[in-house]
């Protein structure tokens, strides 16, 4: 039986490990088998050759792909958390797997910005870093992606459950505890 592999892709800082933390727990609760790929973790351990050219962002995808296509061909479910800024890279990893959803999360590149824990964005604006998603190398819009997760306007839960529904699973919005505010802060609420 061939699991599903679902893609997370976004700007840096958008909330993409964040959902697939979050998804990767539901997955659990629910005895699924899963394994969470994540960008950075891929970057470190498979792909520590390459750049971050358009040419070695496309074979990091291959290699992600050939991962998740192996995996779920082995019953196990793949989330995999990565920027993929450009279709071609996308579509290195759907044409290598089966049961395949892409998930847009989306995020103004500001709000990404201002949530930029690794300091990243201002190593970009320091001349640290080249070729960086969004400021100096392009994002290419998914056209149409499965599901978009609207992350400056909801919360974890609500893209957690977004994505669930999509995949036909059945979805229980639960009070929010765990990251009341995370993303989205309702201005009413105050």
């Amino acid at each position: 039986m061939n699991a599903f592999t679902i893609l997370l892709t976004g700007y840096s800082g958008a909330g993409k490990t964040t959902i697939a933390m979050e998804l990767q727990k539901e997955f659990l609760r629910r005895s699924m088998p899963v394994e969470l790929l994540d960008g950075d973790v891929i970057r470190k351990n498979l792909s520590f050759d390459l750049d971050f050219s358009r040419e070695s962002r496309f074979s990091n995808a291959k290699r992600t792909g050939f991962l998740s296509g192996l995996l779920s061909r082995n019953g196990i479910n793949v989330i995999v958390s990565m920027i993929a800024p450009y279709s071609e890279c996308r579509d290195a990893i759907r044409h290598q797997v089966k049961n395949y959803k892409e998930v847009y999360v989306k995020c103004p590149i500001d709000i990404c910005e201002k949530r930029d824990v690794k300091g990243l964005y201002q190593k970009v604006r320091d001349g640290r870093i080249e070729h960086f998603t969004g400021i100096s190398d392009p994002y290419e819009v998914p056209i149409c992606p499965d599901v978009v997760c609207k992350t400056n306007k909801e919360t974890v839960v609500v893209s957690v459950a977004k994505i669930l529904k999509n995949l036909g699973m059945q979805t229980m919005i639960r009070k929010e505890i765990a990251y009341p505010s995370l993303f989205y802060t309702d201005p009413e609420a105050s």
